[in-house]
């Protein structure tokens, strides 16, 4: 059985997890009657479920020795973890570029893609995200980046447009903005902090700007503390703050698209995820984004984007060079404009690919790679962050919320501070390096 020790550690509660839903499925057989190659592709967006097959029809038709088949179940992540407790990978899997990514990464299951030339059409800033996401650094590329989201301020153009507001560049006059939206008696923002989780929109989007990109390994590796880091991002939250709608927690998710869709705010900080649902309550809205300036020096603010999905050959497939043509299908151009128009996403691809106008004033930056990966990509779920800040957006101590932070940060990264710190003894090179791009 490939399943090692390191693997069941590290997949083994997952695995439990899913055992209980009796979701399981099995990978295709290395061929069937037809004489065909067959290839399994475990994708985790629902959403894109319909886009997946789409790809994968016209491949199979364009195909005489490869039949491609895509699994999408619900809870992909877990059911895949599962999988490979099993010793029943599939062939792929398409995923986000988040901590999932990366235990999975640590657990040596992805095959090292290095000798895969498309690599060469992925942007290097996504790539670059993918290297700060490894738990332990790691000789090799393991993913392919394909389509990214763009989070930051999403605003009524039409009321922009009415009242002469202008896109603010700086945070005095994104402060100065909101309270002028204020005086002229329209709601700045609605959040809808009900769903812990869109507490990280607005974290996550102030932090790029705000905080090291490296963190997470910063702080693991002994060399630098969210206390210091956050400090500011928390700060300017409570700042802004005061422009939400009254009582915030008291809406969710789908309360403040709903009140966005009916102009009952100018603003909405969230990503271009949220877009779908705000125009099913209102089609013909005009939206269009820009990048949370946390920063008073405009050059220091920088686009929240990440890798929303990428995707990985599994290191037990014994069909490394067919899994390459699937690769090379998903990239061609017409099929990353494809999947850019029904998903509204940001291609990671490099190329002349038209990008939705509800981001017309992010893609400066999109087009420059001026952009860095979600803070929270790199946070254990057990950690509940979003849960911790909503918590801190009630209470207002920014001091207990940073000093719990740092001490659950250690308390669910053992293993992994252990093994960086391991590696760092190993590697007196690379602490020397990363000490000094921490100073930096």
């Amino acid at each position: 059985m490939r399943c090692n020790k390191k693997r069941a550690v590290s997949l083994m509660l997952c695995a439990a997890l899913a055992c209980g839903t009796g979701l399981l499925t099995t990978a295709c057989d290395s061929d069937s009657a037809s004489g065909k190659v067959q290839i399994e592709l475990l994708q985790y967006k629902q959403e894109a479920v319909n886009t997946f097959n789409e790809l994968a029809e016209k491949f199979n038709a364009s195909q005489d020795k490869i039949e491609l088949t895509v699994s999408s179940p619900n809870d992909a992540t877990t059911i895949l973890k599962t999988r490979l407790i099993k010793d029943d990978p599939p062939d792929m899997v398409a995923i986000g570029g988040d901590y999932n990514y990366a235990t999975m990464l640590d657990a040596d299951e992805f095959m090292d893609i290095s000798d895969y030339e498309g690599l060469d059409k992925i942007k290097d800033v996504y790539k670059e995200m993918d290297k700060q996401l490894e738990l332990v650094p790691k000789e090799g590329v393991y993913a392919v980046p394909y389509a990214a989201n763009a989070a930051g301020v999403l605003y009524n153009k039409e009321m922009f447009d009415q009242n002469g507001w202008e896109v603010p560049t700086t945070w005095t006059e994104f402060m100065d903005l909101c309270q002028e939206i204020q005086d002229a008696g329209i709601q700045p923002f609605y959040f809808g902090f009900r769903d812990a989780w869109t507490c990280l929109a607005p974290f996550n989007a102030m932090a790029v700007s705000l905080a090291d990109p490296t963190i997470c390994s910063q702080v693991s590796a002994g060399t630098a503390t969210f206390t210091e880091a956050y400090s500011e991002v928390c700060d300017k939250y409570l700042e802004m703050l005061q422009y939400a709608e009254p009582n915030p927690v008291a809406y969710a998710y789908n309360d403040a698209c709903t009140a966005f869709a009916r102009d009952q705010s100018a603003m909405f900080v969230i990503g271009n995820y949220a877009i779908p649902q705000i125009r099913s309550v209102d089609p013909d809205i005009q939206i269009d984004s820009f990048v949370l300036p946390a920063s008073d020096n405009a050059d220091d603010n920088i686009l929240n984007s990440g890798n929303d999905l990428q995707f990985s050959v599994m290191a037990a497939t014994e069909h490394k060079e067919e899994c390459y043509e699937v690769l090379d299908f998903f990239l061609e151009d017409e099929n990353v404009q494809l999947y850019t128009d029904q998903q509204a996403s940001v291609p990671c691809v490099d190329g002349d690919f038209e990008i939705t106008d509800d981001l017309n004033s992010m893609k400066p930056y999109i087009e420059s790679g001026k952009m860095a990966d979600y803070q929270d990509h790199h946070y254990p779920s057990e950690m509940s962050v979003d849960a911790m800040i909503q918590t801190f957006l009630q209470s207002g101590d920014k001091d207990a919320f940073l000093s719990k932070f740092d001490s659950d940060w250690v308390r669910y990264n053992r293993d992994t501070i252990a093994k960086l710190q391991q590696y760092y003894e190993e590697h007196p090179e690379a602490a020397s390096s990363a000490a000094s791009s921490d100073a930096a």
